[in-house]
């Protein structure tokens, strides 16, 4: 029986417990570890001012910051997703999302700054997002993926164009999640997700452009 299945008879308390695990591992820094190699490894570090380290550290920790709170949707909308081909679907993609968490760790560390002392906040707000998400029903949960994937797709676009010239480390991690986020994106609208309501879709941009602010520098 393969580890996924396993995981498909856990107890609640159980993958409760997982959860959990699965939290600290996302909050402490270090202790996520990428399974891909970053794409800025590829790439000699530019000639950046003062001025725009700075810059593209904020950027760069908004980013981080946006893949704790994809871990924690993730993680709470596999907790309360109904069908297990679902739950894996949510599982996987968090796998895949680690690898950018890990990424952009790694890069604010190389820009001599750290992650957003938010963080906490952050994930335990999108893991009850994401917990409600998916009780609410399985289409409604993979729609809900499908909009914040684009919405990170648009977000890191808008970065792209914000990033100093000379970062090439710092744009090569972001034109790899892009990929990446379109393409966990396309899987959950292709599995069944539902067109989310604009009140709804609104209301996620707002709650971004809040995250976006709070965190660049905190």
């Amino acid at each position: 029986m393969s580890a996924t299945d396993n995981r498909n008879h856990y107890s609640l308390t159980d993958r409760l417990i997982l959860q959990l695990d699965q939290a600290l591992h996302t909050l402490v820094p270090g202790s996520s570890h990428a399974q891909r190699t970053s794409p800025a490894s590829k790439t000699d570090e530019g000639d950046l001012s003062d001025a725009e380290r700075t810059l593209a550290a904020g950027l760069m920790r908004i980013n981080h910051t946006g893949e704790v709170c994809a871990q924690a949707l993730y993680q709470g909308q596999s907790l309360t997703a109904r069908l297990p081909d679902v739950r894996d679907t949510m599982n996987h993609a968090a796998i895949e999302e680690v690898d950018h968490l890990a990424w952009c760790e790694t890069r604010l560390k190389e820009l001599d700054s750290r992650p957003s002392l938010l963080n906490p906040a952050f994930y335990a707000l999108s893991f009850g997002l994401g917990a409600v998400a998916g009780a609410i029903g399985d289409k409604w949960s993979l729609g809900f993926v499908g909009e914040t994937e684009k919405q990170v797709c648009e977000h890191l676009e808008d970065h792209l164009q914000q990033l100093p010239a000379h970062d090439h480390k710092s744009r090569a991690v972001l034109q790899q999640m892009i990929i990446d986020e379109k393409k966990h994106g396309d899987s959950a609208m292709a599995a069944g997700g539902a067109e989310l309501p604009l009140p709804i879709t609104a209301g996620m941009k707002v709650m971004a452009g809040v995250m976006k602010t709070l965190t660049k520098r905190v």
